[in-house]
């Protein structure tokens, strides 16, 4: 980006600047600290300038919004052409509340729904299941069957609206009750909008929500590739996330690596499966972190964009450039809010969100002030919601594209984090990939390691976080927070019962054997578990009929 005698003065003068200018005031004013670092440890510098970034080619390494690399970002107009949407992530106890705020979100401006399900949900067991007891619909809603989906998305046509289903290990049946939802709106399956996390090697890594092994886990993923390949086309397939793996306590190097790791794995296994590359490629998404430091996680979004576009050219060979947008949904950081001085949040979640509008995230869930403390409250929600729309609307960083691309900080950030990404992506091919890296613990290590470095820092207090470690007051704990009646868990056992002695029952078990059937061969199974959906058999029993075929994921205990 400059010659090399240009190079040479700037190198000369900046020299000179730090033995006159800077020498001298540290003499009189030392610096706060000896070494300042991002918010993943990375050593920061006191000054950037081009010497920082002389070895980088703008065409091959920044070039243009819309085009390979995509490091400015996968749209050409990006936020010029239309805003990201504004997806809150919401969901707890019945589906008749969660599809109450739904329609309240909607009505104050959201744009896209984000389905959270409580824990018998995400691993496959019915509210009436005895390890069921005391989680049914606390942190999310509870779906036993259809009846419950039907229920949860009333009055909200899936043709006018895009939906996000944060699920992993149940994903295809999960995805199967919307479809069937659908179909009894009249609304046909190239309509449908949306995607479904469908993760799971995320969840042997950080978050614990599996159900079944790796190989059959793999199978359910590309069985769903392939079902949505040929008839939900506009669907995003799988959501590769992050942002577990940042909560769990990873850099946010680490967070890239991981993830598009993940990815790779992913791709491979389709591949495997017989899928052509461009056939699946365009539907995948990834779902990122944004923490509080600002400039390093615009520089990791930008990182991650430039980084998954070389994979699927170089490694996998994609010819569309569809293939190789890295397009992403970005969640505020939970694990950076604080019960003490709730309302410090809010300022948490501002920044963390100008830092995915900045690094170019296509949709965002902002996360509520009180959800250190409880699920969220209305008041809490709208506060959220209101952020993502005073950045949108207000904020003026949504005019031009990619504006922090050119910083001497930003761009060698970006290339930093994309380089160091990369060293852990290759130690992971050499362990044999994703599924053996976890196997053998090497990511969970390496997460771990992480995970205690940053809480050593915060409880020696070289790290500070307002309101814990510094600046506390004495507080009144007196705050309204939204608590899940435990009568949610008997109304929604009575349903369960109604539902079974209404149904056809032979249509059940006529359904779920055949399920187990085609389980025990090569068939793609989405058409199974579709036919068992609409039959109203239960999650529970749906799954239950997997496990009996596949078995139990049983994790190894890493130290």
């Amino acid at each position: 980006m400059y010659n090399e005698d240009k190079l040479d003065k700037i190198l000369s003068s900046y020299q000179n600047w730090e033995d006159n200018k800077i020498a001298k005031l540290i003499e009189k004013f030392p610096e706060r600290k000896k070494t300042f670092t991002t918010g993943s440890g990375l050593e920061v510098k006191r000054l950037y300038t081009p010497v920082d970034i002389k070895d980088i080619d703008y065409e091959e390494e920044i070039g243009y919004p819309g085009q390979f690399p995509f490091t400015r970002g996968v749209q050409p107009t990006m936020y010029r052409g239309r805003l990201w949407t504004m997806r809150q992530y919401a969901g707890f106890a019945t589906a008749e509340e969660s599809n109450k705020r739904y329609k309240y979100l909607l009505e104050q401006g959201q744009t896209g729904l984000s389905v959270a399900f409580d824990l018998p949900t995400q691993i496959g067991y019915d509210s009436d299941h005895p390890l069921s007891e005391g989680e049914v619909g606390k942190v999310g809603v509870a779906i036993d069957s259809l009846k419950d989906m039907e229920i949860l998305f009333d009055g909200i046509p899936l043709d006018k609206v895009s939906t996000s289903m944060t699920i992993n290990a149940p994903a295809s049946v999960l995805l199967a009750m919307y479809i069937a939802v659908a179909e009894k709106q009249g609304v046909t399956t190239d309509k449908l909008r949306g995607t479904i996390q469908n993760d799971i090697l995320k969840e042997y890594i950080a978050r614990g929500t599996y159900i079944f092994p790796p190989e059959e886990s793999m199978r359910l993923i590309t069985n769903i590739f392939e079902y949505c390949s040929k008839y939900v086309p506009q669907w995003n397939t799988i959501s590769i996330s992050g942002y577990h793996i940042r909560e769990a306590g990873s850099t946010a190097a680490q967070e890239v690596a991981f993830t598009l790791a993940d990815g790779i794995a992913y791709v491979e296994a389709a591949i495997n499966a017989g899928l052509e590359v461009d056939e699946f490629a365009p539907r995948l998404s990834f779902f990122f972190n944004a923490h509080n430091d600002l400039l390093e996680e615009v520089a990791k979004f930008r990182a991650a964009r430039r980084l998954w576009a070389k994979i699927m050219r170089d490694r996998f060979k994609a010819k569309s450039e569809k293939s190789m947008q890295l397009k992403f949904h970005t969640q505020t950081a939970g694990s950076t809010l604080t019960a003490q001085q709730p309302d410090n949040n809010i300022v948490r979640v501002a920044i963390q969100t100008l830092a995915a509008v900045l690094g170019g995230t296509q949709s965002l869930h902002t996360n509520s002030r009180d959800e250190a403390l409880a699920l969220p409250t209305e008041d809490s929600v709208m506060i959220a919601l209101r952020t993502q729309q005073i950045v949108a609307y207000e904020s003026g960083v949504t005019e031009t594209i990619d504006p922090l691309a050119g910083s001497y900080y930003i761009e060698s950030l970006t290339d930093k984090i994309e380089k160091e990404a990369m060293e852990y992506i290759k130690n992971i091919d050499n362990l044999g990939g994703a599924t053996k890296a976890i196997e053998t613990g090497y990511i969970q290590k390496e997460i771990q390691n992480s995970a205690y470095k940053y809480q050593m820092q915060v409880e020696s207090g070289e790290r500070v976080v307002v309101g814990v470690n510094k600046f506390k007051i004495e507080e009144n704990h007196k705050k309204e927070i939204l608590k899940v009646d435990p009568q949610v868990e008997i109304v929604q056992k009575k349903k369960l019962q109604r539902l079974r002695q209404e149904r056809d029952n032979v249509k059940v078990k006529e359904s779920i054997d055949m399920l187990v059937e085609k389980a025990k061969t090569d068939e793609n199974l989405m058409p199974y578990i579709l036919e068992a959906v609409k039959s109203y058999a239960t999650l529970g029993e749906i799954c239950g009929a997997l496990r009996e075929v596949f078995g139990e994921y049983e994790q190894s205990v890493i130290l």
